[in-house]
């Protein structure tokens, strides 16, 4: 089994949270190859006996708010639709180049709104007035419905008293869809914020009591929740995960830590280290580790977050490749090299309008996963 691209050349992510520039030639270690990963259609029958391990950011991924800056459901979303509409300056006054949302630049040339200007409160009552109506449209699809019981820890209320769901329902969806494949997969919450202790007893209430109205059969998916939240710090000797009794470091080998999030059962969770990655000027040096193994047969990593960027000098997950079967050595991977494949850049705007967007995301990573892996060994 070939390595990828080895013959083919607080939620405090309050930095730049879309990247204002188009997408550069990759900002690569020495001796880490900038290469474009092949990224074919694949095989729509990829192995269903391999073991997903699902890494999953909380803010503007799975939850629109975060406690960490104080920004309910409408602020978070407001927020998040000034990352992905697009203009440029022109003549000192702001030009807009597209009425429509998008993760990257839709041109050269074209900067984010938040990019140039920084967070905006009322985004869509002033300069972003245009996009009011997607921002209405994706306030009224969170909308939890009024008399609809459910426990109290699955939703949020809104500034004008409107109750929103608090975890999308698309990732409910997700779960749902995995176990009726038959898949066998683990779920790692990975976030820089404080919500992960609420988060872990809330899907602990929904997926134990049938708590959750859209989804009252997710008992029948007999997952257990870790509520226990871990810890992952990082300095410039190692990366130290704890959580509860459990404690690795990757003084004694990465290889171990690698290990201990394939062997995962269930969901559980992390805090990962946002001073570090600040320290690291937000980079992928300094993002939250993901250890991937193309030798590895029997288990996939993905990882899915919104401030994932195909720009290395402004993405959030440090992806650490292995080098060879077995062995204990890593190099930094790419971005590029990685996007679809393990590395998933959250729509929010998606996420909330397509029940099965996850679902249709993993299953994209799991086809060019094979079809890299086939290419690389050919």
């Amino acid at each position: 089994m070939a390595e990828f691209g080895e013959n083919n050349g607080l939620e405090a992510e309050e930095h730049d949270e879309t990247n204002s520039r188009n997408v550069p030639e990759p900002v690569c270690g020495p001796g880490d190859p900038a290469v474009t990963v092949p990224r074919g259609p694949g095989s729509s029958n990829h192995d269903r006996r391999k073991k997903l391990v699902l890494h999953i950011d909380l803010n503007n991924t799975i939850l629109v708010s975060d406690s960490v800056i104080a920004h309910g459901t409408e602020a978070s979303l407001e927020h998040f639709l000034s990352t992905v509409t697009w203009g440029k300056m022109s003549k000192g006054k702001w030009e807009w180049l597209s009425d429509s949302t998008s993760l990257l630049p839709p041109c050269d040339g074209a900067v984010s709104y938040y990019s140039h200007f920084g967070r905006t409160a009322g985004f869509t009552s002033a300069a972003g007035r245009r996009f009011r109506g997607i921002l209405d449209e994706h306030l009224d699809l969170l909308q939890w419905r009024e008399g609809t019981k459910g426990n109290k820890e699955l939703y949020v209320k809104g500034a004008g008293g409107q109750l929103y769901h608090w975890i999308l329902p698309s990732f409910f969806q997700l779960l749902r869809d995995l176990v009726q494949e038959g898949r066998d997969f683990a779920v790692i919450f990975r976030t820089f914020g404080n919500d992960l202790p609420r988060v872990l007893s809330a899907l602990s209430r929904a997926l134990n009591e049938g708590a959750h109205p859209l989804f009252p059969d997710l008992s029948d998916l007999k997952m257990n929740v870790n509520v226990t939240p871990g810890k992952i710090r990082c300095n410039k000797k190692g990366i130290v995960l704890t959580r509860a009794e459990d404690s690795m470091s990757t003084r004694d080998g990465e290889r171990g830590l690698y290990q201990y999030f394939s062997s995962a059962q269930g969901l559980g969770g992390f805090q990962d280290h946002f001073d570090w990655w600040s320290s690291n000027t937000f980079s992928i040096r300094g993002g939250k580790p993901l250890w991937v193994d193309p030798f590895d047969q029997h288990v996939q990593h993905i990882f899915i977050d919104d401030n994932i960027r195909p720009n290395d000098e402004n993405t959030i997950v440090h992806p650490k490749v292995f080098l060879e079967l077995g062995g204990a050595e890593t190099r930094t991977a790419c971005t590029s090299e990685l996007y679809d494949i393990t590395l998933v850049q959250t729509d929010l705007l998606q996420a909330i309008s397509q029940p099965n967007y996850f679902t249709q995301r993993v299953h994209i990573c799991l086809e060019n996963y094979e079809s890299n892996l086939q290419q690389g060994a050919g």
